[in-house]
């Protein structure tokens, strides 16, 4: 199973071009992948750059006959030029069993720009490992408030499913919207958490767990992917590599994070060190 994720900054490349359609493109000559996770989609923003419409559509488009698509929408909105929507797209040609979309936190940090976030999760059934859910976010930048918030809310998210994976709901087959679910151990979070490995929103995600912390019914921890293969070596930079408004250096803020029943399953991981289809890098994961 291949997931590659990439903040596309609205598939608004350094040339100055907005195309989802070559993005989707690039994203699909990059590997086989199974599962596709998109930050900074948007819908309907003529006020920036490149002025980008509806997005969801142009990439459900440019993807093959067989793909599905899901977009979560951090901010949705209707201002003066009609409804805006911005946030996570997850595309995938694996069957999906479930789709959720949870709000993050977004705690009060007066006079500091910021909007609010989410992550999209779509369960997929992969021929080997099962259902998987695949976890797509994208961090607060300008608030380090809300971006620790949100960082303990993907903890927190993590520790809940995993308490309904040990402990499911009663089973009902009733066709009701309480019939059994697909609780699952197997998931992968990405995205753009816009924290570095030396920082403390980093380390607070990557913490461990013990039983009955927030309801745990075990111990355990989110385990960056790059880490599990590489544990002696900084992560190649995903940001600013070629475009430096937000810092002198580049620098990895662009995360796999994999559950521990993954853990074993992690073969590989890269990067795109060369496209400037946008100021972040793509990142692609394969679970064997």
């Amino acid at each position: 199973m291949q997931v590659l994720s990439w903040n596309t900054q609205w598939c608004l490349g350094l040339d100055g071009l907005v195309d989802p359609r070559r993005v989707i493109a690039h994203a699909l000559s990059l590997a086989d992948a199974d599962v596709l996770c998109l930050q900074e989609i948007a819908i309907h923003y003529p006020g920036l750059e490149g002025a980008p419409g509806d997005q969801v559509a142009q990439i459900r488009e440019a993807l093959p006959a067989g793909w599905q698509v899901f977009f979560g929408a951090a901010v949705d909105e209707f201002t003066a030029v009609g409804r805006q929507r911005f946030g996570n797209l997850v595309a995938t040609r694996l069957p999906v069993l479930q789709v959720a979309h949870h709000r993050l936190p977004y705690p009060h940090d007066g006079g500091v720009r910021s909007m609010p976030r989410c992550c999209t999760v779509v369960t997929v059934m992969d021929a080997r490992l099962g259902p998987v859910r695949v976890m797509c976010t994208h961090l607060e930048y300008f608030s380090q408030r809300q971006r620790m918030a949100q960082a303990l809310a993907l903890r927190a998210l993590q520790i809940e499913a995993l308490g309904q994976a040990g402990a499911p709901p009663l089973p009902a087959s009733d066709g009701s919207p309480q019939q059994t679910k697909p609780h699952t151990l197997h998931a992968v979070l990405c995205g753009d958490f816009n924290f570095e490995p030396h920082e403390p929103d980093y380390a607070r995600l990557a913490a461990p767990w013990s039983m009955g912390e927030e309801g745990a019914m075990a111990a355990g921890q989110w385990h960056d992917g790059w880490r599990l293969l590489h544990p002696d070596q900084p992560q190649p930079p995903t940001f600013r590599l070629f475009d430096r408004q937000w810092g002198p250096e580049p620098g990895a803020c662009d995360f796999f994070w994999v559950s521990d029943s993954l853990r074993s399953h992690v073969a590989h991981w890269a990067v795109d060190s060369d496209t400037q289809l946008s100021d972040h890098q793509p990142v692609l994961l394969r679970l064997d």
